[in-house]
């Protein structure tokens, strides 16, 4: 076969040439360009999640708490977003698979009543059952976990075994600080080891290394009993599948380790901002302060010999400190003076020889301008909330902006409330369910011979489970109401689904109707059902006196 070259194909050359010539000018992407004035100084980096993140991560989450500690909107930002995930509740709707295990119906509705009472029981418990420390109730930890991920990106909490015959359970969680996630002796990151996981050769997490104390805890590194500079190893399982760490946290790019804060890419932004407000409201201090001057026809000698001051010192300065006595001689003649009076307003006789002269009232800008709304909107973006949740500031907004705003807040939230609220709250019902299952007689509606939570995805069936939160709020109750009455009646959506919006459990809460109509009946009270003009403009059904 005869070998092929480019010099017997001129048209290919060519071709070739040019293509050669382009590269080295520039590709078919101009932002790839490298000739190009704007962008001949723009060179970014090219290495992986890690290499990118790991060396900056502790630098991004110290200075993401610093604004979150000293910035109102950051903090407010923050707080938005645990307000509408958990809200002042997270409550348990378990829905287990039981086809999955082999079950019936009858049987699946016995046990999610069962566990979801027993579960909210000890969750709502003020003895704090759930958190290691006892110092948080169950949704406290869910707060914390949504919180101290919106700073830093990721929230971990590891599953401890209390023995405690106080106790009505063993489980329990310890919430850890990221800091004290890192590799042992700050050794560099390498294939194995990564910001303190350590990870298989697919990436799969297998321990967490996790620092004894906190690395900038000064007050509690050289005690007596201080171990600064030790590393425990957690298994992320046991061997039996009991997880061990929960790492909570939402990957940009593949084969990154730890979470990054959403803040990062506004911190700059953030950190003039609040500093252009601190300048702004200074310098309005500054010009908003009375400066007054009273000039003087006498010399100075004179005005101290008037006052039985006698000489002036070689330096020009008085023995005693006459300006004071001249100002409370001139303070006693207009007190004394018979004052004229203009609108309320006392316009004093100063003292012979002198004039007041007051400097005029600055006039502070910036503060509250249009170029404050557009960095406060800056730091809603970053923060994906709306600005008139994050700035309070709703002069400017109409019904149909005030929900597309709220809209938007909640379809942050619901990504949020996955990746941290949820992750979190199923491990830790998990861990729960595993040991009462594994106690003979605590889950009394489980079937003589039930199938094994350790066998296939049975643990997964058992608990099945969603979780309402905060509800979305509603900014016109009667139209948005009509809108929920009209998705059930056209099948567009379940009342399960419509009670979570509004955040509550449906099942409680047609529980507590059906006692209600029941003690209505018993008490001979009679409902009035709406007219059918007010039914056909709701589409509710006329409800029928109990």
């Amino acid at each position: 076969m005869d070998q092929f070259s480019i010099a017997d194909h001129p048209e290919i050359a060519k071709l070739f040439g040019r293509q050669q010539g382009e590269q080295a000018v520039g590709g078919a992407y101009e932002g790839a360009e490298r000739t190009n004035r704007a962008l001949a100084s723009f060179n970014a980096p090219s290495r992986s999640a890690d290499a990118d993140l790991l060396h900056e991560k502790r630098t991004i989450d110290a200075r993401a708490r610093h604004l979150g500690r000293n910035d109102a909107y950051v903090q407010a930002g923050m707080k938005i977003h645990q307000d509408t995930v958990v809200g002042g509740q997270y409550v348990l709707a378990l829905d287990p698979a039981f086809s999955v295990l082999g079950l019936d119906e009858k049987w699946a509705e016995e046990f999610q009543e069962e566990v979801e009472a027993k579960f909210q029981l000890a969750a709502d418990s003020p003895n704090n059952w759930f958190d290691a420390g006892r110092r948080m109730d169950f949704v406290g930890l869910i707060r914390l976990a949504v919180g101290v991920g919106v700073y830093c990106g990721e929230a971990l909490a590891t599953a401890e075994w209390i023995r405690d015959n106080t106790r009505p359970f063993n489980t329990a969680v310890q919430m850890i600080d990221l800091d004290r996630l890192s590799n042992p002796n700050q050794q560099p990151p390498n294939a194995v080891m990564r910001g303190g996981v350590e990870r298989d050769s697919m990436g799969r997490p297998v321990a967490y290394h996790i620092r004894t104390q906190h690395p900038g805890d000064f007050g509690m590194l050289w005690s007596p009993n201080a171990r600064p500079f030790e590393w425990k190893r957690v298994p992320a399982y046991k061997p039996w599948g009991r997880i061990q760490v929960i790492h909570a946290y939402e990957p940009e790019r593949p084969d990154q380790s730890r979470g990054v804060s959403e803040l990062v890419s506004a911190m700059k932004e953030m950190h003039i901002t609040r500093k252009f407000r601190e300048l702004v409201l200074q310098s309005a201090a500054v010009q908003a302060s009375f400066a007054a001057s009273i000039e003087s026809e006498l010399p100075t000698q004179a005005v101290y010999e008037m006052l039985g001051g006698g000489n002036v010192d070689g330096a020009g300065q008085a023995v005693v400190d006459f300006a004071s006595a001249y100002m409370s001689a001139i303070d006693q003649y207009a007190g004394a003076a018979r004052n004229t009076m203009l609108d309320g307003v006392k316009l004093p006789h100063l003292f012979p020889g002198t004039k007041l002269h007051v400097e005029p009232l600055g006039n502070p800008g910036g503060v509250g301008t249009d170029f404050e709304k557009s960095l406060i909107r800056y730091i809603a973006a970053s923060l994906n909330v709306s600005y008139e949740e994050l700035s309070r500031d709703f002069s400017e907004s109409n019904y149909s902006s005030a929900r597309a705003g709220l809209l938007n807040t909640h379809r942050a939230s619901r990504a949020r409330k996955r990746y941290f609220a949820d992750f979190m709250a199923n491990h830790i019902f998990r861990l729960w369910l595993e040991e009462m299952l594994n106690r003979p007689g605590e889950i009394t509606s489980m079937p003589r011979n039930p199938p094994s939570w350790y066998e296939g995805m049975n643990f997964e069936a058992y608990s099945r489970a969603t979780w309402v939160g905060a509800g979305y709020g509603q900014i016109d109750e009667l139209k948005e109401t009509q809108a929920a009455s009209q998705r059930v009646l056209n099948n567009l959506s379940t009342l399960e689904e419509e009670y979570r919006r509004a955040g509550r459990d449906w099942r409680r809460e047609l529980r507590q109707r059906g006692r209600e109509a029941k003690l209505v009946k018993e008490l001979g009270l009679e409902v009035k059902p709406q007219d059918n003009a007010q039914n056909a403009a709701s589409g509710t059904p006329k409800e029928k006196a109990a």
